[in-house]
């Protein structure tokens, strides 16, 4: 991969069941009167096509918004959805889920200058553990994905296996996201490191 920022599409993942957090629609909730959808797109602001994997929300923004059938298949599933439902084709594609609120634009450009040379780059935590951040290849996703009826409950690591993606290190909270009501009350505050905390 060599296309850096040269246009390049973008798929938020939030089509969760965020069981715990009650069901609420994450895509919705609110931190400091902004959603996590709107965190989300700011992140991918650079991106010349937008699919968010979610039921429809009013937003400014243009973007497609796109359900996987059956519903709840998994973050997987939900990226090849989000890829069959572009309306155009880049050589790359930034996937994030839409609960990692810390993302930012900032984040997706490490992402496409670490892919250079290779077929991807997926954002890493502190443990080394993947997260849903990530940039893939086009062409490369679409030679591996599966036929509709492998899609469901697919694990993104087995879809992945077969790429060539560079790990790219977090900065601060960017690996957070928000599976609990604790981690939304986290996410609200400043960080320990900022002087402004306290």
């Amino acid at each position: 991969m060599d296309h850096g920022l040269t246009g390049f599409a973008a798929i938020i993942l939030a089509g969760g069941q965020a069981a715990r957090l009650g069901g609420v629609d994450k895509q919705s909730i609110e931190i400091a009167g902004r959603t996590l959808l709107e965190f989300a797109l700011d992140a991918v602001i650079d991106a010349s096509e937008v699919v968010v994997v979610g039921h429809h929300v009013p937003t400014d923004r243009p973007v497609t918004f796109v359900r996987e059938e059956p519903r709840f298949g998994g973050p997987a599933a939900g990226l090849l959805i989000g890829h069959d439902s572009l309306l155009r084709r880049f050589p790359t594609i930034a996937v994030l889920a839409v609960d990692m609120p810390h993302l930012t634009s900032a984040t997706v450009r490490r992402l496409h200058d670490a892919a250079v040379g290779h077929e991807g780059a997926v954002l890493v935590d502190a443990d080394g553990r993947r997260q849903l951040a990530m940039v893939v290849e086009t062409e490369r996703l679409a030679a591996v994905q599966p036929d509709l009826e492998g899609r469901h409950g697919l694990a993104m690591r087995d879809l992945l296996a077969p790429l060539d993606l560079a790990e790219v290190p977090a900065i601060a909270r960017e690996a957070r996201d928000i599976d609990t009501w604790t981690d939304l009350r986290d996410a609200a505050s400043p960080p320990e490191d900022d002087p402004t905390a306290g």
